[in-house]
């Protein structure tokens, strides 16, 4: 699953553990869904969304192989 979760953090000038503070997790997890090495539950990957006012489908993208 891709994703544009570094674009839309540096648009926003928002480290990762400032993302990972404001939606309760560690900044490993945010950098693991970042690098494609993690799938966020459904209900991370709405809190993400909500912070930077997309929805969950302009910030994740499934693959062919998904």
């Amino acid at each position: 699953m891709k994703n544009t979760l570094k674009i839309e953090r540096a648009i926003k000038d928002m480290t990762q553990d400032a993302l990972a503070a404001e939606i309760g997790v560690s900044r490993q997890t945010i950098n693991s869904i970042e690098k494609n090495r993690y799938v966020p539950s459904t209900v991370l990957a709405l809190k993400i969304a909500k912070v930077f006012g997309k929805t969950v489908n302009e910030l994740f993208e499934l693959e062919a192989e998904d």
